[in-house]
């Protein structure tokens, strides 16, 4: 398996490091770092910062996504379901949260909000076309290819 090195600097002393939290995991766990507690009414959303900036390697990107049991549990998943922060970005690490429950939901500082991927990039070269290959499946979609 491939290591990078991920700069990360933090600009808040109570900021928790993203950490894989098994050998396993593909992605590392994201903590809020809030000077006071945020609460989320239903269908609220807010962005909840980490307290720390990072540097990504060239040709990489990280997604943020949501954590299962976060989404599971309480409903709260992210804004744009997977973020994508490009490998120039600098500023704070911040999670686009929503509530998609009925209840009320305290985010509290230390709470893992949301997990981080570090993932290279393939960037594409575009080519303008009069016409596309065949396929089986052809322009079907949304569901096309369940159907009997």
């Amino acid at each position: 398996m491939e290591r990078i090195e991920l700069k990360i600097q933090k600009i808040d002393e109570n900021a928790q490091i993203p950490q894989y939290q098994t050998e396993g995991a593909a992605g590392m766990d994201l903590c809020a770092c809030l000077k006071e507690p945020i609460t989320l009414k239903p269908l609220e959303r807010k962005l909840i910062p980490t307290g720390f900036k990072m540097e990504l390697p060239h040709g990489y990107e990280a997604q943020v996504r949501p954590r299962s049991g976060m989404s599971i549990k309480h409903g709260i998943t992210l804004v744009n379901c997977v973020g994508t922060i490009d490998e120039d970005y600098r500023g704070e690490l911040c999670v686009p949260a929503i509530n998609l429950s009925n209840e009320e939901f305290t985010i509290n500082t230390g709470d893992r909000i949301a997990q981080m991927i570090v993932a290279p990039v393939t960037k594409a070269n575009i080519s303008v076309v009069t016409e596309l290959s065949d396929t089986q499946r052809g322009t079907g979609g949304f569901g096309s290819t369940g159907k009997n």
